[in-house]
């Protein structure tokens, strides 16, 4: 989205190693620290943009956690034991939602945006270099999604009581899965940057991508519901194995034969997540553009 404290500033469509060749690192690292502020400021100024791609988890998974309150618990064991809430069930999925959200829906439009609004093109008239545009950029996905992450798990444990991860493991598993998952999604958003041709297109254009991947990745439905063929569509996609891992994380042991090969198969996430995670970086130097094609 285009962020008011962002100062007008030009920028050119020189390649980004003559732009940056003659200037000090330090002094990139400090305006792209800067700049993170002004980005961070810009986002949270923005009503809509907060609301669709740092809120909406939250509230989704109060609707969830509320409207399938008197369903019971699911998964429950022949012993009657393993059970967890709807609320606790949807945590994993609306935590993997929220980096898809904030990586991809956000990081997309905003580009997009400024780039046709012609913000991008006017950074060229500053000292501030590309490097520090994209520290500014990544560091305020960083910041956001810590932030909703933190407030997504406050909110299951005070508002539905939901029990926690014990086992440190299983934190440095959602550490690697956040950071792996964060930036292949962030790449993947600056890579659909280029899709929208102007700034009005740009939500009607990454929006449908975004929900269609939500529905069939088991965010919003139970992934083990969905039929066989959808399930192996999915597959395809990184929202899949993100909320995959994150539910391996978040659910008992046993939740794992609901998967489609009746195991969390970590090692296939990481791949995966990783493969997007290049993919994303390939189409990123590949389709990124100060200024916006005619």
């Amino acid at each position: 989205m285009t962020n008011d404290a962002v100062p007008t500033v030009e920028r050119s469509s020189a390649p980004l190693p003559s732009r940056v060749s003659g200037a000090r690192l330090p002094g990139i690292l400090r305006a792209g620290f800067a700049n993170i502020g002004f980005e961070l400021r810009g986002y949270f100024r923005t009503p809509d943009a907060v609301f669709f791609t740092f809120l909406f988890p939250l509230v989704l998974l109060g609707i969830f956690g509320v409207a399938f309150q008197s369903t019971g618990e699911v998964g429950v064991l022949d012993d009657g034991t393993g059970g967890v809430t709807m609320a606790a069930y949807y945590l994993p999925g609306m935590v993997a939602a929220g980096l898809l959200l904030i990586g991809v829906q956000n990081l997309a439009t905003d580009i997009a945006r400024e780039r046709s609004d012609g913000w991008l093109r006017r950074l060229g008239g500053t000292p501030l270099s590309p490097v520090s545009y994209f520290i500014g950029k990544i560091g305020m996905i960083l910041v956001t999604a810590l932030a909703q992450l933190a407030l997504l798990i406050a909110f299951a444990v005070v508002a539905f009581q939901v029990e926690l991860p014990t086992e440190p493991k299983l934190w440095l598993r959602l550490a690697w899965l956040f950071g792996l998952g964060i930036v292949a999604m962030a790449l993947l958003g600056v890579a659909l940057s280029a899709l929208p041709r102007s700034s009005r297109s740009a939500t009607a254009v990454i929006l449908p991508i975004v929900l269609l991947l939500q529905f069939i990745s088991g965010v919003y439905l139970q992934f083990s519901m969905l039929p066989e063929w959808l399930q192996q569509v999915a597959s395809l996609f990184p929202l899949k194995w993100l909320a995959q891992g994150m539910r391996s994380v978040f659910l008992p042991d046993h939740f794992k034969l609901q998967e489609l090969g009746e195991s969390w198969d970590l090692g296939l996430v990481a791949l995966n997540l990783g493969a997007w995670l290049v993919v994303g970086l390939v189409l990123s130097l590949l389709t990124f553009r100060w200024q916006r094609r005619s």
